[in-house]
């Protein structure tokens, strides 16, 4: 007889893992034992030569569909002679290492249960099992044990104990079992507090019909749905949540109903029905039939399918709702139900709600498919906090993101973790929520930072919060942060080009840049390149406002007689348009940028596509739209060969002009436009190649959310013969600013 002691790391609690080993070590006639631990699963087990090899290749081969294993070591220990196989009571420990499990859908075997009469969890909206359900949301704690989580509170029933207790049941210790008997219940309340009698989910199928807004309460927050068919009720509800033109996200009730209105291909449905069911952006069909206001003038349309039992107990599957985030533009989304009372009453009739707290929100995670394979626009709900895994080992280290769809990373060895969005830093709730949910993964995954990386922009919060904080600091300049968050997801340590196009990032220089060609590593960086510097007139308002950069455009190329150009835009522009350029000039108020984003939205404003915005990057967003479909020669644009060299886009400005004055179509210009910037990028990306010898190139930054523009450049450069590296873990976007950050960090701080 033999026994080993194995430790296995990685995510294993709350997944089943326990009941796996407890079944595997009976199956091979081993005796001993198995516990959580706070670094993961101990398991001690006893017998015979080949019950142990086969129980220890099982074990790895054989784990359960949730169950992310990390390491498994095995040590030999004296044999003692147990007589059985028992599952222990958890056991803390001094450093806690385990792993928590994201939030996953519904299985189908409770999927099932959930919709059959004779069942006794008929209709039951928290069923769940050791293979689906809630996770990181109702976890307060490791060891992931019912009384570490928000469902503590709840005394199992004598049959769910049961269950609980029975090791060939699906529910062998599932620590949120439940049933209609002792578990968890939903009620409805108007916007008074009055309580709805009735069925409940019948009741919101009928409010929802009727044109009303509903608030649910679900696994990570509350969303706000209407019938995604009733313009009057997808107009009503941005009105009262302030959004005029972003489109809205929708759920399906069925993968039919999404066929019926996009177009799906195999990899898009893979993502939509996965176990993490983030929303997905699709092409619209033909067969398009929602409200206008859903995602007005957009061909793309984001759908998500139900992943909490509430969501089949509420939608048919034919239906569609609107089922968007509960909360008002550029606020968190509400989870806790004082609050959400508090900030949704003016804008949900009803209220669906549930006496299971959240302990931590996640968003709905946000996904395309980009060249055959995720592309992420937001990481949250299904994913966090899933650790993406570095190619080596470093110190602990708290990178604190960036300002706009702000995200943290905290790293411990060689795992990064990556917060849930937590939305824009520029209210006092989303700085709470974010300061406490740092504090919240401190202590989740025991990281005492060693250092704190943050963005070099004084005025973020962000890093005002990093410079609180009294552990020794890095800052990292933002691009060059971006360039790191793809060589990490990749692995890669080495020098590549990296090209970091977004809005807007603080440079050394004093000046904003985002139009960036860097040659970096996970260290340091150089910029080699840059777009030509364009003042933004009147600071702020120029992002917001794009008619003012394509003024200052036209000012520069044609003076003051820009005013007497034969294009619409010209005759849409305000009285105070040559102030307000005139004052550029002068360089008040108009700090200097080489965004790569502000040029498509000088683009944009130009072509009369869209002068004011409404959301962050609409103008681009446009831009793009306008362009879907068609193809392009290059429109002129100049390198300047200085250090660092500068990408000019003014003669493609005066192109465009002209070009329109003699009546091309807007939508042909925005195509000319797009395959400008691509042509140029790719042409610049060549010059450093050849200069450097480099062949790997690195694509960042919020601009390559617009994959017209991604898919050009990343062809051209692929037939170049050039290794070209993208996101496939965290977005492009400031969604993904921290894992660079954090890197960085850690390569400097060896």
């Amino acid at each position: 007889m033999e026994r080993f002691n194995v430790k296995v790391t990685g995510i294993v609690q709350g997944v089943g893992f326990r009941p796996f080993v407890y079944n595997l070590a009976r199956r091979h006639g081993l005796a001993g034992w198995v516990l959580n631990d706070a670094a993961g699963v101990e398991i001690e087990v006893e017998g015979d030569s080949a019950g142990l090899a086969a129980f220890l290749t099982a074990l790895r081969q054989e784990a359960p569909p949730l169950a992310r294993l990390a390491t498994v070591t095995v040590e030999r220990r004296p044999a003692t002679g147990e007589q059985e196989f028992v599952i222990r009571h958890s056991e803390g420990a001094p450093v806690r290492t385990a792993l928590v499990s994201p939030d996953v859908a519904t299985c189908a075997d409770c999927q099932r249960e959930l919709l059959d009469p004779a069942d006794r969890r008929y209709r039951y909206a928290f069923i769940n099992c050791t293979n689906c359900g809630p996770r990181y949301t109702i976890i307060k704690d490791v060891p992931y044990d019912r009384a570490m989580t928000t469902m503590a509170s709840f005394i199992m029933c004598p049959a769910c104990q049961a269950e609980y207790d029975d090791p060939a049941h699906r529910r062998f210790h599932a620590q949120p079992n439940a049933c209609p008997v002792c578990g968890p219940a939903y009620r409805l309340v108007d916007r008074t507090g009055q309580e709805v009698a009735g069925d409940v989910f019948d009741a919101v199928r009928a409010l929802v019909a009727d044109g009303h807004i509903v608030a649910i309460k679900g696994i990570g927050g509350y969303h706000l749905a209407c019938d995604a068919k009733s313009e009057t009720a997808v107009r009503a509800l941005r009105e009262r949540k302030i959004r005029e033109d972003k489109p809205f996200a929708v759920m399906c009730g069925s993968l039919a109903a999404v066929r019926r209105r996009c177009r799906l291909t195999p990899a898009e449905e893979e993502l939509l029905t996965g176990l993490a069911r983030p929303i997905v952006l699709l092409a619209k069909s033909e067969g398009y039939d929602l409200a206008e206001s859903v995602a007005p003038g957009n061909p793309y349309l984001g759908v998500m399918l139900p992943y909490a039992p509430v969501h089949w107990l509420l939608l048919g599957a034919s239906d569609v709702w609107v089922m968007t985030s509960g909360n008002t533009s550029d606020e968190p989304i509400a989870y806790d139900d004082a609050d959400a009372r508090e900030r949704l009453a003016s804008i949900a009739d009803y209220f669906l709600v549930h006496n299971r707290p959240i302990y931590r929100r996640a968003d709905d995670s946000v996904a395309r498919i980009v060249r055959g394979r995720p592309y992420f626009l937001r990481r949250s709900r299904g994913y966090v906090p899933s650790p993406l895994a570095l190619a080596r080992p470093q110190v602990p280290v708290l990178a604190c993101g960036g300002e706009l769809k702000n995200t943290f990373c905290l790293t411990r060895d060689k795992l990064a973790f990556m917060s849930a969005h937590i939305g824009d830093l520029e209210n006092m709730a989303t700085f709470a929520a974010y300061t406490d949910a740092i504090a919240h993964y401190q202590r989740l995954f025991d990281v005492r930072p060693a250092v704190v990386a943050y963005d070099l922009h004084p005025e973020y919060l962000s890093t005002k919060y990093a410079l609180s904080r009294p552990e020794p600091k890095i800052g990292v300049q933002h691009h060059h942060a971006h360039i790191a968050a793809v060589l990490a997801e990749h692995g890669r340590y080495e020098k590549v080009i990296g090209v970091a196009f977004d809005g807007t990032g603080y440079g050394p220089d004093g000046h904003l840049w985002g139009g960036e060609f860097l040659v970096a590593d996970c260290r340091d960086y150089v910029r080699v390149a840059h777009c030509r510097y364009m003042p933004l007139p009147g600071g702020a308002k120029a992002i917001k406002e794009p008619w003012r950069l394509a003024a200052w455009v036209l000012y520069k190329l044609y003076g003051r007689d820009a005013a007497g150009l034969n294009i619409p835009f010209v005759r849409t522009l305000p009285p105070e348009w040559e102030l307000v350029v005139q004052a550029a000039e002068k360089g008040l108020n108009a700090p200097l940028s080489s965004g790569a984003g502000r040029l498509f939205d000088a683009a944009a404003a130009l072509l009369g596509i869209r002068g004011r915005i409404n959301y962050e990057g609409q103008a681009a967003v446009e831009l793009e739209l306008a362009a879907a479909g068609r193809t392009a020669v290059p429109l002129p644009y100049e390198i300047k060969d200085r250090a660092p060299a500068v990408l000019d886009f003014y003669p493609a400005f005066a192109a465009l002009t002209e070009r329109l004055a003699r009546g091309a179509s807007v939508a042909d210009l925005a195509a000319a436009f797009h395959a400008t910037v691509a042509a140029a990028t790719v042409d610049m990306v060549g010059r450093i190649s050849r200069a450097t010898g480099i062949r790997t190139v690195a694509l960042s930054g919020g601009v390559f959310q617009n994959i017209t523009l991604l898919e050009q450049i990343v062809g051209m450069l692929e037939q170049q013969g050039l290794t070209v590296l993208l996101h496939c873990q965290v977005p492009p976007n400031d969604g993904g600013l921290a894992l660079g950050q954090a890197v960085i960090a850690g390569e400097r701080s060896r």
